[in-house]
């Protein structure tokens, strides 16, 4: 099924998940906006997504940059006459290790792309989607946002933050026709997690894809009948993932606890 005339906006697009989710949005028909600060990777992207036959808008961004994330989600809403159907907050950096092993500025950086990073982006993106039917956000949460994650502390928090941040908005942004939700996969097979070794990895393994989480933002974006009727928040990714935010959902907190101390093997 094509969306002729509907645009999705990707933040962390060159690569990985966002790569992955803008060839497949691509495929459906929408234009494309995809922004990074792999300039290279945005480049073969347009290519690639321009021999599919559909339209892609590329682009420099730097999710820190307010300015700069105000200035492009505009320039992309008005090549598309002033809509923007889908907003995708995806770009992350995952730093793996002991809390205490890790400079605080790399700390602040992480807190900065994958918290900072996403509030920028909704804030740019609100007007283009209040005045665009039907609209949805799409916030890149992560399995480690059920239960705080011993080696990825840090990270762990700033998805917490972002499914706060997502929990609210859909609330509070209902009254405008928009749709907040968040995609929760566990680890998945890109760059970000090619050097990445934890208890947890050890555990759980690196299973997922970038073309498995992509097609579950697809879905999510257009979802069935009972997950709109039950306004569905967050999506976990994978088997795995839904196991583990289903056992949290009714095992005492102690025990979610003893389960991710074991996972980790903490």
């Amino acid at each position: 099924m094509t969306a002729s005339g509907k645009s999705v906006f990707i933040t962390g697009a060159a690569a990985g998940i966002g790569r992955a989710t803008a060839l497949t949005f691509a495929r459906k028909g929408f234009t494309v906006g995809g922004y990074d600060i792999d300039e290279v990777g945005l480049k073969t992207l347009a290519d690639e997504i321009d021999r599919l036959g559909a339209k892609a808008v590329v682009g420099h961004l730097d999710v820190t940059d307010a300015d700069e994330m105000a200035q492009r989600v505009s320039e992309f809403a008005a090549a598309n006459g002033g809509r923007l159907d889908v907003m995708i907050n995806n770009a992350g950096i995952l730093l793996a290790g002991r809390f205490e092993d890790r400079d605080v500025r790399q700390h602040h950086k992480e807190i900065d792309i994958n918290a900072k990073g996403v509030v920028n982006g909704l804030h740019a993106a609100f007007p283009y989607l209040r005045d665009t039917p039907n609209s949805v956000v799409v916030n890149l949460s992560s399995a480690s946002a059920i239960y705080g994650q011993p080696e990825l502390a840090n990270y762990s928090a700033t998805k917490f933050f972002v499914r706060g941040i997502t929990e609210a908005l859909d609330i509070e942004w209902n009254r405008y026709g928009i749709r907040v939700i968040a995609m929760w996969p566990l680890y998945v097979q890109t760059a970000m997690t090619d050097d990445i070794k934890t208890g947890t990895t050890d555990s759980l393994g690196i299973r997922l894809t970038a073309q498995e989480v992509a097609d579950a933002i697809a879905k999510a974006v257009e979802p069935s009948a009972l997950r709109r009727a039950l306004h569905q928040v967050h999506f976990p990714v994978g088997t795995q993932t839904k196991v583990l935010t289903a056992g949290s959902r009714f095992s005492p907190a102690w025990l979610t606890r003893l389960v991710n101390k074991r996972l980790a093997h903490q």
